[in-house]
């Protein structure tokens, strides 16, 4: 049984092992390691190890640890968080992202944030229990590709004993607990048309201009967003729209036979997603009349809902009481809709601050690093002990 490190050094040794999601296959690479990693330090505390290849990404784990007292199967806590990070700004990095740095007061590092350092926090709050003295059951989820398609988080029915009563995703949050945000959708809308020398324009289809009329027609889809949806909850109270890329053409002497525009959807907590995808469908009828077979929407990855949790709920009041902070909403993204589905009140809470998340020199500041960790200690005993 591996001898459970420091917490710095565990720290070290997460930041060391390369963990990157990346719809780019020449960045991405496999969560193993850390799930190895994991389980050790949690096997050594008397954890039961379960991990799952995941059926969507061969090659990527998810790791359930979990303690569950004699005769008591449902309930309990669940601690979780994802174990893969963003590719990092090469040359935008003042030092080796993987390498574990202290210098003014933080700790710099690639995951330092976000947010693999979350299980370090876990883990260290975990050392001075007595696992034996728990009165209900307490897991550990650590998930694969958070940061891309969140398949990690689709596939939580492989552990099929997982029934807890509250989940708290570690997330960089202050130590806030974050109670609703929205979902996320990545689609690709493709125009095709017919190539041909310039000279005749008549004698092709240009797809630039084809992709023009879409994006006249998209624009309305942003203002029936605006007057369609509203929540009041969010500092952009409505579903947004957002044109992120565009690829088209090859030469100014020819016309222009393929041109893609990759989009972003936030829609709200709620929200159905195949009604966004009318309204889509809706405005882009006539183009796509125009011209038959021209265009074709795809997606980029699987749709992630939005998220609510009654701030009313027994486990916000109980974070709220303990860390001082009044729950929020927030901006971004997390697997909260998918662990939710188990049945869970669910809140997104964890140390680091989101604004150090993506970016070159990504830290977590040293004197937030006690705190939280008393606070989290202090969940676990109120729920299980």
């Amino acid at each position: 049984m591996p001898q459970l490190p420091s917490f710095i050094q565990m720290y070290r040794d997460l930041v060391a092992t390369p963990s990157v999601s990346c719809l780019d296959p020449s960045w991405d690479t496999s969560n193993k390691a850390v799930i190895e990693k994991l389980a050790g330090w949690l096997e050594s505390l008397g954890f039961q190890i379960d991990v799952h290849e995941l059926d969507r990404q061969p090659g990527k784990y998810n790791l359930l640890a979990h303690y569950v007292p004699d005769g008591i199967t449902e309930g309990g806590l669940l601690l979780s968080g994802h174990t893969d990070t963003v590719p990092w700004d090469e040359g935008r990095w003042t030092h080796d992202p993987f390498k574990l740095r202290e210098d003014n007061g933080r700790l710099y590092g690639l995951g330092t944030a976000d947010m693999k350092g979350f299980f370090a926090f876990v883990i260290e709050a975990l050392r001075s229990i007595d696992l034996r003295t728990l009165k209900k059951p307490l897991y550990i989820l650590a998930t694969a590709d958070e940061e891309t398609t969140m398949a990690g988080a689709r596939e939580l029915d492989a552990f099929g004993h997982l029934k807890p009563d509250f989940a708290i995703i570690g997330e960089p949050t202050s130590m806030t607990p974050v109670v609703m945000h929205k979902g996320h959708l990545t689609e690709s809308i493709r125009v095709t048309g017919k190539s041909g020398h310039s000279s005749n324009p008549a004698a092709g289809i240009n797809a630039i201009e084809v992709m023009h009329d879409v994006i006249t027609q998209l624009r309305s889809v942003q203002n029936d967003f605006r007057k369609r949806y509203q929540d009041d909850s969010f500092e952009v109270p409505y579903p947004t729209l957002n044109f992120g890329a565009i690829h088209g053409g090859d030469a100014a002497n020819r016309i222009c036979a393929c041109c893609e525009l990759h989009l972003d959807m936030r829609p709200l907590p709620g929200m159905n997603i195949d009604e966004l995808y009318g309204v889509i469908d809706e405005r882009l009828t006539e183009v796509k009349a125009k011209y038959p077979g021209a265009i074709c929407l795809e997606h980029m990855h699987e749709p992630i809902p939005g998220y609510r949790c009654d701030p009313e709920s027994e486990i916000v009041q109980l974070a709220q009481g303990l860390t001082g902070n009044p729950p929020e909403p927030a901006n971004y993204c997390t697997e909260a809709p998918f662990v939710q589905a188990l049945g869970c009140q669910t809140i997104i809470m964890g140390p680091g601050n989101i604004a150090q998340a993506h970016q070159p020199d990504e830290f977590i500041q040293i004197d937030e690093i006690a705190p939280a960790q008393n606070q989290l200690r202090d969940l676990i005993r109120s729920v299980c002990l």
